[in-house]
């Protein structure tokens, strides 16, 4: 699975940042203020904390910034699936050495996993 290296070379996003792209996938390109709004919803989050973060998330390439009207929009570098494709191959090659039916295995014995969702997995695989 070395294959599916990060091509762009841009740095995994920390927990704060997920939070943070999560809001942009969801509702996308939006100014601090709307962010932060979102965040304090799950918890209590400091406006200054937010747009220091999305600054430094800028920085790093992860966000960029339209600053042609007053309040500046964020948006998101890469797009949601690219990202998380990103972050599932590097769980899947540290925690199951590269290997999708190790974590498959462990997810469908976990006693979370519905019937309905063991039907849609064999559905999907059918499928294919």
């Amino acid at each position: 699975m070395e294959s599916n290296k990060v091509e762009n070379n841009l740095p995994e996003p920390t927990k704060a940042e997920l939070e943070i792209l999560q809001v942009l996938w969801e509702f996308g390109p939006s100014t601090v203020r709307f962010i932060n709004d979102k965040l304090n919803v799950q918890r209590e989050v400091n406006y200054t904390s937010t747009l220091k973060q999305m600054q430094i998330m800028t920085e790093k390439g992860i966000l960029k910034r339209d600053e042609s009207q007053m309040k500046h929009i964020y948006i998101p570098v890469e797009a949601e699936s690219k990202t998380k494709d990103q972050l599932l191959d590097r769980f899947v090659n540290t925690l199951y050495k590269g290997s999708a039916s190790q974590l498959m295995m462990q997810l469908l014995g976990n006693e979370k996993t519905s019937k309905a969702d063991i039907e849609a997995i064999k559905k999907m695989l059918n499928d294919q």
